[in-house]
């Protein structure tokens, strides 16, 4: 009789044992697919099953060419010859502590147009001086001692324009045009991008025809830049009053 009983309570063993492991893999079933965080993200309804959506981060969705590449020799032309497709703006304000000077700049001169505009979204001008004041001649910007500025530079990227004297534009008082680069290897007189001259002489400045590119005039302000013109300077010609300048594009 015992041993009928613990055949008994044997066999019962057995089944709720049996029992208890089908629960185990019901439950181990029944978690697949969740993570220790929650539910997974369920898949879109577009979505190719097994093949992984492509990541786009927030900081990528706008992100232009125009605003990441770093400029040169080689890409700069290039790059100002689509640039000049896109941008049409060809006014600019520069503001200094003596007033605002409003720009035109010329459409028959499309690269220094361009690199001008470009230059001024980049914000590079900002903070920059009028570096240099020849008296009854020219004052020239776009050039500071900080150390910032010519980490802008860097970031922008080292390239020269070629001169683009064909257009026929003179320089008249009043005209904007930009300087040729001081490097001692430059026979073709290529125009340093980041920096311009502003002519004060009357009735003009024309022993420089030929030899620098005029983009743009003053079309208001031309006070202001008399008061630049008539500041005192140290040997360098650069004035004792640092003349600081912001620039933005007038739409």
């Amino acid at each position: 009789m015992l041993r009928h009983t613990l055949g008994l309570c044997t066999i019962i063993l057995l089944i709720f044992l049996t029992a208890c492991q089908e629960n185990a893999k019901k439950n181990a079933a029944a978690d697949n697919g969740k993570n220790i965080r929650g539910e997974q993200p369920k898949p879109d309804s577009t979505e190719t099953p097994g093949k992984e959506k492509d990541t786009v981060l927030p900081a990528d969705k706008n992100t232009k060419a125009e605003d990441t590449i770093v400029l040169n020799d080689d890409n700069a032309i290039p790059f100002f010859y689509e640039y000049n497709k896109k941008h049409k703006e060809n006014k600019v304000k520069i503001s200094t502590k003596f007033g605002d000077i409003i720009i035109e700049l010329f459409r028959e001169t499309p690269y220094h147009r361009s690199n001008f505009i470009y230059l001024t979204r980049k914000g590079y001008f900002n903070g920059t001086s009028f570096h240099r004041v020849v008296k009854d001649f020219i004052i020239q910007g776009g050039s500071s001692d900080s150390r910032a500025v010519t980490g802008r530079r860097g970031e922008i990227g080292r390239y020269l324009l070629p001169p683009d004297t064909d257009s026929g534009l003179k320089h008249h008082r009043g005209v904007v045009s930009m300087p040729s680069s001081d490097n001692v290897d430059n026979p073709h007189k290529l125009a340093s991008p980041y920096e311009f001259f502003i002519v004060t002489r009357s009735p003009g400045a024309y022993h420089l025809d030929g030899k620098y590119t005029v983009f743009g005039k003053v079309i208001r302000g031309m006070d202001v830049v008399d008061k630049i013109n008539r500041l005192p300077t140290d040997s360098r010609e650069w004035p004792y009053e640092n003349i600081r300048m912001e620039v933005e594009v007038l739409e």
